[in-house]
């Protein structure tokens, strides 16, 4: 799976009818709804969209035929295999009807172009995970965990005899993550998948 590294817009003209796409990676829902009402166009005719964030979808017609407009754009991001992103297509009607199959094809055509045209970066699928560990084997944790790649280290928190870390592991290399941390310790680490669970 893919998202958008920023922001991109596309425009295009259909037997007189102007097609604005805007296409945004967003975070959640909130963002989504947040991005389609401050980019929408009160001149316009319509403001039809589309968002996916993992299982999560929704399209809009906003005044076009049923299945015509939000449907279509979502599909575009579908068919591109996207997640976390957003695509608002605005139509100013250039008085030229497009019929059904017109309107399917303008809407989710100028999503697609728009997405086709944008930067994308590969959405890593990852793990929380937390451990403790004693002082004297943390420097050498941090060593083999920076040799993971895409894994991060998203806190660290001290106490008298060695540190908490919360881990983000890709899911792809949590075993083997696993097994090293194992290891590399001798088994005195712990790994939990909560932070309450962890103790001394």
């Amino acid at each position: 799976m893919f998202t958008l590294s920023q922001r991109e817009v596309f425009e295009q003209e259909i037997k007189r009818s102007r097609f604005l796409a805007i296409a945004l990676p967003v975070a959640d829902e909130d963002a989504a709804k947040e991005f389609i009402s401050r980019e929408s166009y009160s001149d316009a005719n319509h403001n039809c969209w589309a968002w996916r964030i993992g299982q999560n979808y929704r399209f809009n017609d906003d005044g076009e035929p049923s299945g015509t407009a939000g449907k279509p754009i979502l599909q575009a991001i579908d068919g591109l295999e996207l997640d976390n992103v957003v695509v608002l297509v605005t139509r100013w009607f250039g008085g030229t009807l497009l019929g059904s199959g017109g309107l399917i094809r303008a809407y989710g055509g100028t999503a697609a172009l728009c997405l086709r045209a944008a930067k994308l970066i590969e959405l890593i699928p990852t793990e929380t995970i937390y451990i403790r560990t004693h002082f004297s084997e943390l420097a050498l944790i941090k060593a083999r965990l920076a040799a993971t790649e895409h894994l991060t280290i998203s806190s660290e928190a001290f106490h008298n005899t060695g540190a908490d870390l919360r881990l983000e592991i890709p899911v792809a290399h949590k075993e083997n993550v696993l097994r090293m941390l194992t290891d590399v310790t001798a088994g005195r680490v712990q790994i939990a998948d909560k932070a309450e669970d962890l103790s001394f």
